[in-house]
């Protein structure tokens, strides 16, 4: 007979950690804290302590822990219809893509469930396009995508990834990915002129599991006017930064551009159920028939309402704005904190998106051991690449929340730096 129960009402924190040791896969290795509440900023351990969230589930509980507004359009939706798969229409749908379609700007949407999926939907959407529109030859089609991008886990995903830990004994990989150097126009422009067959360029506005990178002033600029010129189509991986999470309603509206093809997720859920998209105009998204690409749950009448209050509570609450000014916040503090402690290297972000690059090697445990530290005190976030910390709070986050969590930051850092 097992010593454990999946029925132990109230487990402990190590009952639960070994609980998931024992009857889950090991494809993650999560810091050792057992939550089981949260709101807005915080959640609560299992033995009741209070932390302030720093990481948002990677961005996508953006409108902070169980929003009011979006529980209830969960609740209310799920008592009346959750699924009906694409083989029939449902009243929730048409006005989700609308809604999306308006507050985006473009004329169609394909609404999937996970980040990942949308991605894979921008990918075939552009290998449609290259054919159909284009005119590259059958099965001729190629990608672009750069040094250090995360998008997800599919095969497709990590056969564009240059991160060991995503490749290592999962090849072959899909043919037709080229990766270039990021933020490096010269390398994109030669990769352009040297293949008439190259159908798209994928990239993030700021590359967040990479540790933050924030590509200089006129990157997204010069993108767009590269694949204008070479007919190639511009496709953002919004997931992580879109919906105000970088200060804008997206990521690439900090230059004004607008990609042919926006792939969103994360905070399009609220934090509450799975949902994601890709938007596009009818040039591309028109070139995939009937039958040709779909998900049972994707655009499911309970994704669409909460995805509908999810972006209502961003534009309702200026979250955008907010994520701004609590940035300069962040940011303002850390650069005075890295004048006393030399074990900040780089501070950098965007909006409530942001890094500490740590003074050490990427194999070292430094930022590991910072983040347990921070834990200890109350402060969740987790490090990325070894020697950098991600800091993502939700965007409903006030001064005197941001404040009270970088006197932490600097608590911890401070005396770690005097060891």
């Amino acid at each position: 007979m097992s010593d454990f129960s999946a029925t132990i009402p109230h487990p402990t924190s190590q009952q639960a950690i070994d609980l998931e040791l024992r009857f889950g896969a090991h494809n993650y290795k999560p810091m050792s804290v057992v939550l089981n509440k949260g709101r807005g900023v915080h959640v609560w351990d299992v033995e009741g302590k209070e932390y302030l969230d720093f990481l948002s589930a990677y961005s996508a509980v953006s409108q902070g822990h169980c929003h009011p507004k979006i529980i209830q359009a969960l609740i209310n939706q799920a008592q009346k219809l959750t699924l009906t798969s694409r083989a029939f229409y449902n009243d929730q749908l048409g006005p989700c893509e609308q809604y999306m379609a308006e507050y985006f700007g473009y004329d169609k949407v394909l609404m999937m469930n996970s980040g990942v999926e949308a991605g894979e939907t921008a990918l075939k959407l552009t290998r449609k396009w290259a054919y159909k529109v284009k005119g590259v030859p059958t099965d001729q089609a190629k990608m672009v995508y750069v040094s250090g991008n995360f998008w997800g886990r599919t095969l497709a995903a990590v056969s564009s990834s240059t991160d060991p830990s995503s490749t290592t004994h999962y090849g072959p990989f899909l043919p037709g990915f080229q990766i270039i150097p990021y933020n490096d126009l010269e390398a994109l422009e030669s990769c352009f002129k040297s293949d008439p067959n190259i159908a798209g360029f994928m990239v993030e506005p700021i590359q967040g599991e990479a540790g933050v990178v924030v590509p200089h002033e006129g990157y997204l600029q010069g993108v767009r006017n590269l694949c204008t010129q070479y007919q190639v189509l511009f496709i953002a991986d919004e997931v992580q930064t879109g919906i105000g999470r970088t200060g804008k309603k997206l990521a690439c509206d900090w230059e004004g551009v607008k990609p042919d093809i926006l792939v969103l997720g994360k905070a399009l859920s609220g934090g509450v159920f799975p949902v994601s998209a890709a938007l596009a105009n009818d040039e591309v998204m028109l070139t995939i028939l009937p039958g040709e690409h779909g998900s049972t749950f994707g655009g499911n009448p309970l994704a669409c309402a909460v995805a509908v209050a999810a972006l209502k509570v961003v534009e309702e609450e200026d979250l955008a704005a907010n994520a701004e000014a609590m940035g300069q916040i962040f940011r303002s503090r850390m650069h005075d904190l890295q004048k006393q402690c030399s074990l900040i290297e780089i501070v950098r972000g965007k909006g409530l998106l942001n890094a500490i690059v740590i003074n050490d090697s990427e194999e070292s445990d430094t930022a590991n051991t910072l983040c347990y530290q921070m834990m200890e005190k109350g402060l969740l976030c987790k490090p990325t690449h070894g020697n950098k910390i991600r800091f993502a709070p939700p965007l409903v986050i006030n001064a005197e929340q941001m404040n009270q969590a970088c006197d932490i930051i600097a608590e911890v850092f401070i005396q770690f730096n005097r060891l």
